[in-house]
């Protein structure tokens, strides 16, 4: 449901930023409302995290785009009746000088969507998205015309953001099930939490956890007050990404290893967030691109 849900805090932050009035009016309400559902397709089969690259093209036709190319990895993209896309408006320039914001309405001729399975999240939809031809009014356009990239970066930073303080309570919902049974659970005579290979298990959740929470706490005060200047907050938050999701990797598999047989059943809690692991640690920026782009910020 967390998916679902956090699509459209993906998809609607560039259209407040950067979108018309008319825009606005027509989508935000009724995603707001529960009535209509966003997504945003910045993803390709080509590459991920790298929007300079995005391949999907949007040719100026009158008072049209014409869009042709594919989106992957799409949440809610099956069910979308907006879709905030990534698009290449000037095919000559094959940089980030290229890339514009585009809505997509989700009934566009043209529009195919195929359905992927996935390890977790089952309860959002997944989708590979494939544009013929779509033709997309020019009222539909966030912001400039190819000035599009520094606002799917400001995006991500948000996205990534927000992920960081997920992953880290996910930890902590782990942790909170380890103690608990390590507290009921006995073996030869003591309970799991009187052994101390458990209790330093728990301690070093613990310290995972309080070094993520308390970085991305850190982190949100000095977005708030604007401490520190861009680059140095584009590195904070990327770090902020990778502390929390090892944070959640990290309680998911020593809550189930103090489970024991439990933790491998369906219904503990530590066992449905070990399937959210890797999606975690790979969506909005995986562990490897934040680090480089965290060591690029600071000029490592």
């Amino acid at each position: 449901m967390q998916a679902s849900l956090n699509s459209h805090t993906i998809a609607l932050p560039p259209l407040l930023v950067a979108g018309s009035d008319a825009l606005k009016r027509r989508v935000l309400p009724p995603v707001l409302r529960g009535e209509k559902i966003a997504a945003l397709a910045v993803t390709e089969p080509s590459g991920g995290s790298d929007v300079a690259a995005v391949r999907t093209t949007a040719v100026r036709d009158g008072d049209h785009y014409v869009v042709n190319g594919e989106k992957t990895f799409i949440t809610s993209g099956m069910r979308a009746n907006f879709i905030t896309t990534a698009v290449r408006t000037d095919p000559q320039n094959k940089g980030p000088g290229g890339i514009s914001v585009l809505v997509i309405d989700g009934d566009t001729p043209g529009l195919t969507r195929t359905a992927l399975k996935k390890m977790g999240w089952w309860c959002s939809d997944t989708a590979h998205l494939h544009f013929d031809n779509c033709r997309v009014p020019v009222s539909n356009l966030v912001g400039v015309e190819n000035e599009g990239f520094k606002t799917f970066m400001n995006n991500f930073n948000s996205e990534r953001l927000f992920m960081s303080a997920l992953s880290y309570g996910y930890a902590q919902v782990c942790f909170e099930e380890a103690l608990d049974w390590a507290r009921q659970r006995s073996t030869f005579g003591q309970t799991l939490s009187q052994r101390q290979v458990i209790r330093h298990k728990l301690m070093d959740m613990m310290l995972k956890i309080d070094a993520a929470r308390s970085l991305v706490h850190e982190l949100a005060y000095r977005i708030e007050h604007q401490i520190g200047d861009s680059a140095q907050l584009v590195a904070r938050v990327a770090m902020a990404k990778v502390a929390s999701t090892q944070a959640m990797q990290f309680c998911a598999d020593q809550s189930l290893q103090i489970l024991g047989g439990m933790g491998y059943m369906r219904g503990t809690r530590s066992e449905r967030i070990y399937h959210e692991v890797k999606v975690m640690m790979i969506g909005g920026g995986s562990e490897e691109i934040l680090k480089d782009l965290a060591s690029r910020q600071v000029q490592i």
